[in-house]
């Protein structure tokens, strides 16, 4: 007991303290953006064992797993109470056999489990945070085979942000278990500043909830829609790379927005290399939502090995122009219309001759290069780019829907 109560008496110490010390956050887990699924979109606290193996089991029937979804997130209120030496427990009712039962489940199917806890006294659900017990809540996600944690900000007065995080990775290190670290503080210390050593993403907004472009207002915290935290996100682009990215939150596609709004929303997350974290009931969704999630040419472009957050080059005529450049001398082109009528537009590459002076360094040369034009929509070739100055295609753009090509030498 001397030495438990040893390790509770430095995390609170540390937990205090206004400057992090050395990183030791766990290496080559996010060498790409994290995809998979998390509960808080769809199910929020009614979750138990049954919906999590359920889950499990879609991602797999529907090839999920295949296309690169690998981790399952159990968000808030899967907490029971602590134990007489502090350990958290999980809640009995909801999850009878434990949460060691469900990551062997979990595991058995070639998936990951993922963990929710809260820098504060509480979580944003009410359940008991970890705050003063950072350390042994590490050795028990390590103990029960967790292989991911979000770690939110709810109930922190007086919290230093980065000795926080800071504490939680050092933790989870020390517990000997690689564990994904996904920073949830809503972007209000700017984490993209300090974090890149501490945690493997963090997110770059408040919470999305699911409609394309409002607001949804209530006492004390806002949540964001689609565009609002691609706007937030699009500027970002600077801190992101291999190993640490910027998170605009969770995907809410399948959730009641239409088909183009749930294409859209899919493809600009991928465009900024955002993690790809589902929200939806993957137990029961549409052909046009599992062709969404599954487009796996779309998909490749969030997981580009060059490991480059797109680029909002320009807005021009009602649509926006977004470039991302990609491993082998490739890009992706995306025009957004997030506007409520249907846009066309008359496209010369000759415009777009640019240079990524701000990360990559690399150059589109439409002038002197010829691209193969690959619709990541239809999954067609379109002829190729043009070295002259003229209209090479009138391309119509729905309302909140994109065009995405692949340009490839």
């Amino acid at each position: 007991m001397k030495n438990l109560k040893t390790i509770v008496i430095m995390s609170g110490m540390f937990a205090l303290m206004a400057m992090p010390l050395k990183a030791q956050k766990w290496e080559h887990l996010a060498d790409t953006p994290q995809m998979g699924w998390s509960t808080w979109n769809k199910f929020q606290g009614n979750i138990s064992e049954d919906i999590i193996k359920g889950i499990a089991d879609a991602m797999v029937e529907n090839g999920l797993r295949e296309a690169g979804y690998t981790y399952i997130n159990i968000d808030d209120c899967w907490h029971g109470q602590r134990d007489g030496n502090g350990f958290i427990q999980v809640d009995p009712v909801k999850f009878p056999n434990g949460m060691k039962a469900v990551a062997d489940y979990v595991h058995s199917k070639g998936l990951k489990l993922g963990i929710y806890s809260d820098a504060g006294t509480a979580t944003c659900g009410g359940m008991p945070g970890s705050l003063g017990h950072e350390y042994q809540d590490a050795i028990q996600y390590a103990r029960w085979g967790v292989d991911y944690l979000k770690y939110d900000w709810c109930n922190t007065t007086n919290v230093n942000p980065q000795g926080a995080y800071q504490l939680i990775s050092d933790a989870l290190r020390a517990a000997g278990r690689p564990i994904f670290l996904s920073m949830c503080e809503w972007g209000n210390s700017r984490p993209w500043k300090w974090a890149r050593e501490v945690g493997h993403s963090w997110r770059t907004t408040p919470d999305i909830w699911c409609d394309f472009d409002s607001l949804r207002v209530f006492p004390g915290y806002t949540q964001f829609g689609v565009m609002q935290c691609i706007q937030f996100n699009d500027s970002l682009r600077q801190y992101a790379g291999k190993g640490y990215w910027n998170d605009p939150d969770m995907l809410e596609v399948g959730n009641g927005m239409t088909e183009n709004e749930d294409r859209a929303h899919f493809t600009m997350w991928c465009m900024m290399a955002s993690p790809l974290i589902l929200g939806n009931d993957l137990r029961n969704m549409s052909d046009a939502t599992r062709n969404i999630i599954m487009n796996k040419d779309m998909i490749a472009i969030d997981q580009d090995t060059l490991g480059v957050q797109g680029w909002h080059y320009c807005d021009k005529d009602g649509l926006q122009f977004w470039f991302k450049p990609l491993a082998g001398n490739d890009w992706a082109f995306t025009i957004l219309n997030p506007t409520r009528s249907d846009i066309t537009y008359e496209l010369n590459w000759q415009d777009f001759n640019l240079t990524d002076q701000q990360v990559s360094g690399l150059s589109t040369d439409f002038g002197s290069k010829v691209y193969k034009v690959f619709n990541l929509w239809t999954h067609k070739q379109e002829g190729k780019t043009s070295l002259k100055s003229k209209v090479d295609r009138k391309i119509t753009v729905k309302s909140r829907d994109v065009v995405s090509y692949r340009l490839s030498l």
